[in-house]
């Protein structure tokens, strides 16, 4: 017999104070001395107003880790929520390759011992930590399981972290000046968070949300990479991992800078993540788009919102937009953090009454995950 699994608080933490557009290039600094020509352009596509990033002004380093930023958030939960069984994290880049993100952040924590379960990917890490708790929980097998999405973009987005790649492809950046735009591009678009949230068996007033179902999906069988990093494509287009690069090219190459194939992300990103999974889950799961209270999309820009509510229409599945909740434009993409720190905000805001169907998704352009997670608050 499973048991009812209940979402019964949420936190979020941002480090510093945000940084508008008009200082973000200071905070993340120039790349070969040089301004962006592509921030502007980037800026204004994506929306984004403000983000955070953990770097101390004063000297352009970063002040936390991937971890610490994670314990923040669940210090966040509060100090009361009792014996925690299972941890779960999620992160596209954990602080380091071995041992995995969970174990250090529950070392950060220092709480007794507990399982504790790292899901790697990149927007939809997150989401999958989520599942894990609330399988765990669901199961019997846990009591108490917090999940968790955290984020340290501006480890690789920093501008000294091109330097080298710009010093030995100088005499093509005379004629040149600019990294490849899939590398410039992502620099705008990603800013550092986490969040948490707690799962239970019974619920904690004044407001609950009981997680019905959570569905993960790839289309990894029909389309290739598009979103990477500690890797690249070799000269015949495959696409190879860090281990099969020369040491001495890591840094040349920029092998670790996430990277984007920004033309195949526009071509499939909306049917492959949004209107084939979900019109299936439609069917699957009995949706009806008159039923969801609030539909929570993790977009990286606002680029896609009408995309998007395109795709919605055409699979009979149209979500008024009052009933969207985003905060994309002032807390940016945090990778898999943002689907948590937004649902935090939305259920602090006392907007979520008893009753209410959420709908949030999760989509992922790494090579095309996509996740849904249906809420019903209590």
């Amino acid at each position: 017999m499973t048991t009812e699994v209940f979402l019964t608080r949420t936190a979020a933490f941002l480090p510093f104070s945000a940084v508008g557009n008009e200082d973000i290039e200071e905070v993340l600094g120039r790349i070969g001395g040089k301004a962006s020509r592509a921030r502007r352009l980037i800026l204004r596509s994506n929306g984004i107003r403000s983000r955070h990033y953990a770097i101390d002004r004063a000297t352009g380093q970063l002040a936390m880790s991937n971890a610490q930023l994670t314990a923040e958030a669940i210090r966040a939960l509060g100090d009361d929520i009792g014996p925690v069984d299972c941890l779960a994290t999620g992160t596209s880049l954990p602080d380091q390759l071995m041992p995995n993100h969970a174990v250090m952040v529950h070392g950060e924590l220092g709480w007794p011992r507990l399982e504790a379960v790292a899901c790697a990917g990149i927007c939809l890490a997150g989401a999958a930590a989520l599942k894990h708790a609330w399988l765990s929980v669901r199961a019997g097998d846990a009591q108490r399981a917090v999940a968790t999405g955290s984020e340290l973009a501006s480890a690789v987005m920093r501008g000294d972290r091109f330097e080298a790649e710009v010093e030995h492809k100088l005499a093509a950046l005379e004629e040149r000046p600019e990294l490849a735009f899939e590398k410039d591009f992502l620099r705008w678009m990603l800013s550092d968070g986490a969040g948490a949230v707690l799962l239970e068996r019974t619920p904690r007033g004044p407001l609950s949300l009981r997680i019905d179902w959570i569905d993960l999906s790839s289309a990894a069988h029909e389309l290739p990479v598009c979103m990477y990093a500690g890797g690249d494509r070799n000269a015949e287009g495959a696409f190879e991992g860090w281990a099969r690069t020369a040491p001495e090219d890591w840094a040349r190459a920029s092998t670790f800078a996430v990277k984007q194939d920004v033309r195949l992300l526009n071509q499939h990103i909306v049917r492959a993540t949004l209107g084939e999974p979900l019109a299936a889950l439609i069917d699957k799961r009995a949706l009806k788009a008159a039923e969801i209270d609030w539909f929570l999309p993790h977009l990286s820009s606002s680029y896609f919102f009408e995309p998007v509510a395109r795709c919605l229409e055409e699979i009979g599945f149209a979500i008024p937009r009052e009933r969207w909740f985003s905060n994309l434009l002032t807390k940016g993409n945090t990778g898999s953090a943002s689907p948590y720190i937004m649902l935090d905000e939305l259920f602090r805001s006392g907007r979520i009454r008893p009753g209410h169907r959420l709908l949030m998704f999760v989509p992922e352009s790494g090579r095309f995950s996509s996740g849904f997670i249906h809420l019903t608050a209590v």
